[in-house]
Formats: C-alpha cells, sequence, structure tokens
C-alpha cells in the first residue's frame, strides 16, 4: 500500500513539473531579480564582475539622465594583472562617455561581501549616502541583501544591468544562463547559512 502511495505521488510530481515548468522556472528565475527604478542619489556605484560591460554602460547612463553626478567603478585586481575599474572605464569612454565622470575604485575583493566591505569605506570617504547600486539582474537580491546588511547607514537603490545571456523568463534555454542561474542560486542558499 505504501508502495503504491509512493509511486502515485511520484508521478504526479513528474506530472506536475512537466505541466508547470515554465511558470516554476520563470518563478526561480524572478526570485533572484530585487531591482528597481532608479531614483536620484550622491552616487553610483557600479560592481565588478561583468566582462560584458553593460555595468558600466547602464551606471554611466544613470550619470547621463541626471540620477547622480558621478560613478564609482569597482574594480578588483585580478585581469591580467590590470584592475577592472582600468578597463571598464576605458570601454565607457570609448562607448562616448566623459572619463570625468569616473571614480576610479580599485580594490582586492574576491566576492560580493568583500566587495560590499570595500565599497563602503570608499563611499564613505565620498560622504555619500544615497547610493545606486548597478549590477546584474540576477545578481540585484544578492548584492542589495550584502550592501544593506554591511552599511545599514546608507541607502542603496539597487539598479539592474542587462545580461548577454539571464532573463527570468527563458534562462533554462541557454547554456550560459544556466550556469549562471546555478551559480546565482549556490551563493544565495550558501548565503542564508
Amino acid at each position: 500500500r505504501s508502495l503504491r502511495v509512493l509511486t502515485f505521488l511520484t508521478l504526479l510530481a513528474v506530472f506536475c513539473a512537466i505541466l508547470f515548468h515554465t511558470p516554476l522556472l520563470t518563478a526561480l528565475g524572478s526570485y533572484l531579480d530585487r531591482s528597481g527604478p532608479p531614483e536620484k542619489a550622491d552616487v553610483v556605484l557600479v560592481l565588478a564582475g561583468d566582462a560584458s560591460g553593460n555595468r558600466i554602460l547602464k551606471a554611466a547612463e544613470l550619470v547621463r539622465q541626471g540620477y547622480a553626478p558621478r560613478v564609482v567603478v569597482s574594480g578588483p585586481s585580478g585581469n591580467y594583472g590590470y584592475y577592472e575599474c582600468d578597463l571598464a572605464i576605458p570601454f565607457a569612454v570609448k562607448a562616448g562617455y566623459p572619463e570625468s565622470e569616473f571614480v576610479r575604485f580599485p580594490n582586492n575583493a574576491h566576492s560580493t561581501r568583500e566587495e560590499a566591505e570595500a565599497s563602503t569605506e570608499e563611499l564613505h570617504s565620498l560622504r555619500a549616502h544615497r547610493v545606486l547600486l548597478v549590477t546584474s539582474l540576477y545578481h540585484t537580491r544578492r548584492a542589495g541583501g550584502l550592501f544593506r546588511a554591511i552599511a545599514p547607514d546608507l541607502t542603496f537603490i539597487v539598479v539592474s544591468a542587462p545580461d548577454v545571456y539571464f532573463t527570468p523568463d527563458g534562462w533554462w534555454l541557454n547554456r550560459e544562463a544556466r550556469k549562471t542561474f546555478l551559480y546565482e542560486w549556490m551563493k544565495t542558499i550558501a548565503g542564508w547559512f
């Protein structure tokens, strides 16, 4: 009898997973997004870790639109002996944004937590109170939570930059997006502990 119940429940779970896989997978992808619309701020802080350049371009566009006067560009070391900010700023300048709008912030962070700790000191030295935090959409929930926990005296408005591969409603259709989803969920779950 218990074997029949177990078999029935297993078949029911498989049936529901097949029937509702798109809304379930979309919900899991959407959970990672905790971004909102931009608001006026003292500074834009663009997080490192985006080789496509979408984060720096989104941050520069926010300055162009008048949301903040400048962009602090976090730039950990490690890219062929360069700080990431030393690669990102020329990329944005080449895209037509004035170099004077960017503040280099070289650091040695190896995680979002370490980046938040280092950035907090920099933001305090710049006397920033309201910060537009720019990162990739899939990273917004975890990054916003870490920055708010580490610097509760600052206000962080998290704004997402588009990702080349990841969208909440189709991430499972692309290999790179599936890897991004898996890594971000692993880091999210690890953060709960």
